[in-house]
């Protein structure tokens, strides 16, 4: 276990500082997805129109991330990590109000700018790692930096459930939210120890330029992320409500599930170098992603048989170990298709990933919106998904053959 934390020293101080500021704006992000669409089932909205509102969060960051990519090459990138870590926590204390107070219209507007203000961090994450981090520790720096989605679940449902359980009348979903929302506020002072923020030169003259070969090795590296986005747009916002509707588990039920899932996907997140090393990208993506899929299955099925009390513990059980077993793939993927475009792009490429999992989420969504309309329960909508990220595995089987083939011309 000393060897597994050990490696992560290496990772430069401007880089753990902002890995810090990540993890507070993705303890909100993680808060609002687990409990977000159960605040407002309780508030009075549907399914459907709980969907409908999220994926103005995911167009936000959809319409934000390619200027994004555009405008960071050649250019300091610290002033848009402030940005995001103001205007994240801000925005998301006035969605919660906006929901209180029914208000449709600006709930959407507030999604919307949210997803704007997450994009900053969002995009801009991976090229300051990879312009200002050591190359020695590059896939230590992506692990902590994909870990900090899962650090962010741990802690905010840990803490919505230990909230709950001292006050539950007072800590309901509403203020619960707003408490990790000003919480989220705790990033500023983390941005105050980045004091690296180097324009990478390669950026300055013909660097700027994108050619037709770029863009075309650009969207090959992307294909396997985009089929892997909507699969996870079609089930990660909406896992809390299948447990809600059809497992009849509350908010603070789901909060502590939610974070002791996470705390396996943490750890999981933590031996992906280890993997790497010593099985090779191949093996660790095909196999982690082949079972999450049969998981996956295993967890939809469980609608069949909810009236036996045994199915809402087989659920449970096949979420606790999807989860980890389906983010292995985010910083080994990151650290492949990197290289498989080059310097020259990761920062396009960087911008179109973010832009193809919030577009694609904003599709799922609005896809699942009309499922669920149409009265397709759970189990059908998750087996879709299963369809879908088999597909993707097989093209990133695809993808991580390709660089070889590149590099023997």
């Amino acid at each position: 276990m000393h060897s597994i934390f050990s490696q992560y020293t290496r990772v430069d101080r401007s880089t753990r500082a902002l890995i810090g500021a990540q993890f507070f704006i993705q303890m909100i992000n993680a808060a609002f997805i687990q409990i977000l669409l159960i605040y407002m089932a309780k508030a009075g909205y549907n399914d459907a129109d709980g969907a409908d509102f999220i994926s103005y969060r995911f167009l936000g960051v959809l319409l934000m991330s390619i200027p994004l990519g555009i405008l960071i090459k050649g250019r300091r990138i610290k002033p848009l990590f402030i940005t995001a870590c103001c205007a994240t926590p801000l925005l998301s204390i006035l969605v919660v109000l906006a929901i209180h107070a029914r208000q449709d219209a600006l709930i959407n507007l507030f999604q919307f700018l949210w997803g704007l203000g997450l994009a900053c961090i969002q995009v801009c994450a991976i090229p300051y790692i990879l312009r200002n981090g050591s190359e020695d520790a590059r896939i230590e720096a992506i692990t902590l930096s994909s870990s900090t989605w899962s650090l962010g679940g741990i802690v905010s449902g840990s803490l919505i459930f230990i909230l709950s359980g001292i006050s539950p009348g007072f800590f309901n979903e509403k203020n619960c939210l707003l408490f990790i929302s000003v919480l989220g506020f705790l990033s500023l002072p983390c941005l105050a120890w980045v004091k690296k923020d180097r324009a990478d030169d390669l950026d300055m003259s013909e660097g700027r330029k994108y050619t037709m070969a770029d863009l075309a090795l650009v969207l090959k590296a992307s294909i396997p992320s985009l089929l892997l986005a909507i699969g996870a747009g079609l089930t990660i916002p909406f896992v809390g409500i299948f447990f809600f509707h059809v497992h009849g588990m509350d908010s603070h039920e789901f909060a502590l599930l939610s974070a002791v899932t996470t705390i396996i996907v943490f750890f999981s997140f933590l031996v992906v170098p280890n993997l790497k090393y010593r099985f090779g990208v191949t093996r660790a993506i095909i196999i982690s992603q082949a079972a999450a899929i049969f998981l996956l299955v295993n967890l939809a099925l469980t609608q069949v048989y909810a009236s036996v009390s045994v199915a809402v513990v087989v659920a449970a059980i096949c979420f606790m170990f999807r989860q980890p077993l389906m983010n292995l793939v985010s910083p080994l993927a990151i650290d492949v298709t990197m290289d498989f475009v080059g310097r020259k792009n990761r920062e396009l490429l960087s911008a179109l990933e973010a832009a193809i999992w919030s577009g694609s989420w904003f599709l799922s969504s609005k896809i699942f919106l009309n499922l669920r309309r149409a009265d397709l329960d759970y189990v059908w909508v998750f087996m879709i998904t299963a369809v879908v990220y088999s597909i993707s595995v097989i093209m990133f089987y695809r993808l991580i053959l390709r660089p070889v083939a590149l590099r023997s011309r």
